[in-house]
């Protein structure tokens, strides 16, 4: 093993998930195609093993402490940039159906050599706006959960995000603490998205001094057929 895992088995024990020598593997070679790539173009400022290993990894993966999912579920990570949290989802949850969606074609062209680097199946990229993707069939209302841990306030991120999920599912944004306002203010695009705010998280990432917030709003009614607008007003006109 090319790298040393056992402050990151040890900090996924705190949140009672295990990893397999393979598994570990498969995050080695993750790293080091992020590496490799990331020096032809822009994929992470966090370059340091232990810096992925933590703000990377086990930050996408914190999520299995506080939402349970089974096996066979489907989720779509919207903005998933350099693979993050769908990847290391996928590595340790391999029974989860997973989609990854970006709107730049390098990054997909990454994503698609990590899932065939690390042999992964059931997971696949996917290049397009997630304005455009939410309004085709095959992707509307289809999924059990939705995340995103990309950089965008929460009335956006909900539309973005929340007219993939089946009714009954979730959307779940990765966020950083004291999101109190931001939250407030996204509760109208929640409502009008068919979605409805069930819970706040705030934690600690084990080991580290990395807070972390998980919002999580659960689908109660099919979101408008006019939901979400067209490519780039959910992000330059918010709802709120």
């Amino acid at each position: 093993m090319k790298y040393n895992f056992d402050d990151f088995k040890q900090k996924l024990g705190q949140f009672n998930i295990s990893i397999t020598a393979s598994m570990e593997e498969q995050f080695s070679d993750f790293y080091d195609l992020l590496i490799e790539w990331n020096q032809v173009m822009n994929l992470t400022a966090i370059t340091e093993f232990h810096e992925v290993v933590e703000k990377h990894f086990l930050d996408s993966v914190s999520l299995a402490h506080f939402v349970q999912w089974k096996e066979g579920d489907s989720l779509i990570d919207i903005g998933t940039g350099a693979g993050f949290p769908g990847i290391p989802i996928k590595i340790l949850f391999p029974e989860l159906r997973i989609v990854l969606a970006d709107s730049l074609t390098k990054r997909v062209r990454f994503l698609e050599e990590v899932i065939s680097k690390l042999n992964l199946s059931g997971i696949s990229a996917i290049h397009a706006r997630a304005e455009d993707l939410a309004r085709k069939k095959e992707h509307r209302a289809q999924y059990d959960i939705s995340v995103s841990r990309a950089v965008a306030n929460l009335s956006s991120l909900s539309e973005y995000c929340i007219p993939f999920v089946k009714t009954g599912g979730k959307f779940i944004s990765y966020k950083t603490c004291g999101i109190a306002e931001e939250v407030e203010n996204a509760k109208k695009s929640v409502h009008l998205m068919g979605g409805e705010l069930k819970d706040v998280i705030e934690f600690q990432l084990p080991g580290t001094e990395y807070m972390r917030s998980f919002v999580i709003i659960e689908k109660v009614e099919t979101t408008p057929k006019k939901y979400p607008r067209k490519a780039g007003i959910p992000s330059k006109e918010p709802i709120c």
